[in-house]
């Protein structure tokens, strides 16, 4: 898949979690505190977040994640190409949940681009953004802020370091497809600190495509991921 007509979106939980939490999902319902989008040749984002007279909401309602799904649909009708990282087993899972609206965001999930599900289904295992962003020499994500503090923050009513830091993410998932696109290959930092290479000579998959690609060997690995598990969620037939 190649476009140059991309909507990068990401979104904040509401929920506060313990430190020690290692899987968000046990805790859900999460909520959503806030979202965000960058789309390609506008330099404004799109931020979606619930309202509370004059100030942001603890988190948004189901009506209002309801047109945050319905706005990200009305972009593919228009042609865009919607964009994440990690979105199809974590953002969209919490948007279905949010929104009552699962076989819509099912429908979006299968047919948007979900870079480090390709990643997945190309290598075998995830690659965080942040070490994407290092790969290819680009801002990474916002210092001081990470994914557990963003719904700190947002309780403490810190709202405008949480929306630059989801705003944040959202442009750096835009820039990595672009880049990745441009110089057909994704590039990253691995553990030890070198540089990797996947090539993209045809672009990057949709999550429908990246699920056509051959199995990698992770023979070498204890516990792989397995594509299933990023799909669990989806209602029975939406892959059809």
């Amino acid at each position: 898949m190649s476009t140059d007509r991309y909507v990068a979106f990401d979104i904040e939980t509401a929920k506060v979690l313990p430190e020690s939490v290692t899987d968000l999902m046990d805790y859900r319902p999460l909520g959503v505190a806030c979202a965000a989008a960058a789309v390609s040749g506008q330099e404004e984002p799109v931020i979606w977040h619930g309202q509370n007279g004059g100030t942001p909401a603890a988190q948004m309602s189901r009506d209002e994640v309801r047109v945050m799904v319905n706005d990200l649909a009305a972009w593919v009708d228009e042609g865009y190409t919607l964009v994440s990282w990690n979105g199809l087993s974590f953002d969209f899972n919490i948007l279905a949940e949010e929104s009552g609206m699962p076989e819509e965001c099912a429908r979006l999930a299968l047919e948007h681009l979900d870079m480090m599900f390709h990643v997945v289904c190309r290598l075998g295992y995830p690659v965080a953004l942040g070490k994407a962003a290092e790969g290819f020499g680009i801002p990474g994500k916002s210092g001081g802020l990470s994914g557990y503090d963003a719904p700190v923050f947002w309780a403490q009513g810190r709202y405008e370091d949480v929306l630059d830091y989801n705003v944040q993410d959202a442009r750096l998932a835009l820039t990595i497809a672009q880049e990745s696109e441009r110089r057909e290959e994704f590039v990253w930092i691995t553990r030890r600190g070198s540089k990797s290479r996947m090539p993209l000579d045809q672009g990057w998959c949709s999550v429908r495509q990246a699920l056509e690609l051959p199995l990698p060997d992770t023979s070498w690995m204890s516990d792989p991921p397995a594509r299933e598990d990023f799909l669990a969620w989806l209602p029975l037939g939406s892959r059809i």
